[in-house]
């Protein structure tokens, strides 16, 4: 089975090339956890986890949701993880969480994707998104193949600057830039209410007709980059920036 999480569809596509190669079943944690459904999962023996790095580890509220939930007859687990550019030493801290769960981690599988994370960087045009796309696919392949191997991934870069990012930048980044105060709607904002619907932690409701953010962000960056006016903001930052979502290209 195939759990995935994905802001702005990149973890999303490369779940479903996966699910393709292997035949599994997908299973969507967006909406899982948008209606706060921990209940049993009948996973089978793999299960392969695929999501976004959020703060070179997978999303918190991920990473919750698996502590939370029973994956009955989960032996075996792979996690694959997109990312802008390095999921630091992301492997170690899957490691802990399938000990945890009393399940064997196959390691962690890195996949260098289009830019999404436009709170802080910015995102490719779309013709530069596309080869970086294709850039990737033999990285997928690569880890479709351990899978159906059985075999586990090979070994993450595991240096100084890794466990320096993953180990104590991690919750200092969430503390002080995982926050949703700098999200606001322009006056071009019509209301179709994608930006809420989209949220996986419900953390956007509309007011009046205008999105309102509350305080419980994750940065998937979904609301910004699915507003079919572009007319979500995050501060100055994202002003004048390309918005991504992988179903544009």
């Amino acid at each position: 089975m195939i759990l995935y999480f994905s802001g702005t569809g990149n973890s999303k596509y490369v779940a479903k090339r996966i699910a393709d190669a292997l035949g599994d079943a997908l299973v969507n944690l967006n909406d899982r956890i948008k209606a706060s459904d921990t209940s049993l999962v009948e996973t089978g023996e793999r299960v392969i986890i695929v999501t976004p790095t959020y703060a070179w580890r997978i999303p918190r509220v991920v990473r919750d949701w698996l502590r939370k939930t029973e994956l009955r007859g989960a032996k075996n687990v792979w996690f694959v993880m997109t990312c802008g550019s390095e999921i630091g030493n992301a492997d170690k801290y899957n490691r802990e969480l399938c000990a945890e769960k009393a399940i064997s981690c196959m390691g962690t599988a890195q996949i260098v994707m289009p830019e999404n994370y436009i709170a802080m960087f910015s995102a490719p045009q779309a013709d530069e998104a596309r080869q970086i796309v294709a850039q990737a696919e033999p990285s997928i392949d690569r880890a479709i193949a351990a899978i159906q191997a059985n075999q586990p991934f090979a070994p993450t870069r595991n240096n100084l600057y890794d466990r320096f990012m993953s180990g104590p930048v991690n919750p200092i980044f969430y503390k002080f830039f995982v926050k949703a105060n700098a999200f606001t709607a322009s006056s071009a904002c019509i209301g179709c209410g994608q930006c809420a619907k989209r949220c996986p932690i419900n953390n956007v409701t509309l007011k009046d007709g205008k999105p309102v953010w509350g305080k419980a962000c994750t940065h998937c960056m979904a609301c910004i980059c699915y507003c079919p006016v572009s007319a979500i903001e995050y501060g100055k930052k994202s002003v004048g920036q390309p918005r991504y979502h992988f179903e544009a290209l």
